[in-house]
């Protein structure tokens, strides 16, 4: 295992920016940037052991300052969606910003994608630091975050993240890495299984309703494994609401234990993915709002349904919904939770 760094490029006040590679024992590398903490590549082996990059996205800085659909970045202090950019908390009612339509989404507008974590190196693993200021993007509370990212030489990538915070304030922090396992020109080949037998049901904005809605039966249905192409275009409303995948489905099992959420494979490379995770939930998104204008790797446009993405995460909208578990970090708390990524070949 070892980690390094170079420079990535500079911010627009001309502070530097760099980029850490990952590497174990295998060849296996990531490279991930403190900026926006943000996943650059990941060169894993296909089934003749050709190494690949799996990850979608931009390759320079300047690609990720231009805007983007948050390629690969950390997500926070809220993931996923919070109906009407509001919520109240302890009598009080906050407002945020409106970044998705009248709703707030992954931490508003300039959210921890969008900021320069600071960085250590230590123990052959990337320690990422920032603190979240009261009142930033509307959130109460000072908010201490530190984001690990590991890499084994089992090939897993672990991501590692806890906080704390002076005021109680949502917490529920996410990776936003967009995937393709064969570097295809869309994902609909590529096979998944969840292991969740209910989706937090939404309406046409893609905020909950409250209800778990049953996959069985359903296209939403991944207890068994199907191609992302096989039902995507499916005459059901949940689809027709999104334009295909991008949907919270509850993670089978105790929250707080580390667990399958997600496995997928892509036929042609043999390449596997798998998603691990002590979180309630998992979203899976399939690119539906890509279309072709934000400028990937190699200059090419990232198309519709280009690439995946697994986001572990809590219930959306959670701080609006009590039934649902509660995502309210208090004062002498500690949020820590851990999402583990592990790629082979079959």
């Amino acid at each position: 295992m070892s980690i390094s760094k170079k420079t990535f490029g500079r911010l627009a006040d001309g502070t530097s920016v760099d980029l850490f590679t990952l590497k174990n024992a295998s060849g296996v590398e990531v490279t991930i940037t403190n900026y926006g903490g943000i996943i650059v590549s990941w060169l894993a082996p296909d089934r003749h052991g050709k190494l690949g990059d799996i990850v979608v996205g931009c390759e320079t800085l300047e690609g990720f300052l231009g805007g983007h659909p948050f390629f690969g970045a950390l997500v926070g202090r809220y993931g996923n969606r919070i109906a009407g950019g509001k919520f109240k908390l302890n009598g009080a009612e906050y407002a945020l910003a409106k970044n998705d339509g009248a709703n707030h989404l992954h931490g508003g507008t300039k959210g921890f994608d969008k900021v320069l974590w600071h960085a250590l190196m230590k123990d052959d693993a990337l320690v990422l630091r920032y603190l979240s200021k009261d009142g930033e993007e509307g959130y109460p509370g000072n908010l201490q975050v530190t984001v690990v990212y590991a890499l084994s030489d089992r090939n897993e990538l672990s991501i590692s993240y806890t906080a704390h915070t002076d005021q109680a304030t949502p917490v529920n922090l996410t990776n936003h890495v967009y995937l393709n396992l064969s570097g295809a020109p869309t994902v609909l080949d590529h096979v998944v299984q969840l292991n969740a037998d209910f989706f937090t049901a939404t309406d046409k904005a893609l905020i909950p309703t409250g209800e778990l809605a049953a996959v069985r039966g359903t296209a939403l249905d991944f207890t068994q494994p199907h191609a992302i192409g096989e039902r995507i275009d499916a005459n059901f409303e949940p689809l027709n609401f999104a334009g295909g995948y991008d949907h919270n489905f509850v993670v089978n099992g105790r929250a707080g234990d580390l667990r399958l959420a997600a496995r997928v494979t892509e036929p042609t490379t043999g390449r596997v993915l798998e998603a691990f995770t002590d979180q309630p939930a998992i979203q899976l998104y399939t690119g539906n709002f890509l279309d072709g204008t934000v400028k990937g790797k190699g200059g090419k446009g990232v198309g519709k349904r280009g690439a995946f993405c697994l986001e572990t995460q809590h219930y959306p909208d959670s701080p609006n919904q009590p039934s649902f578990p509660s995502t309210i970090l208090q004062p002498g708390q500690t949020y820590a939770t851990v999402t583990v990524y592990r790629v082979s070949a079959e």
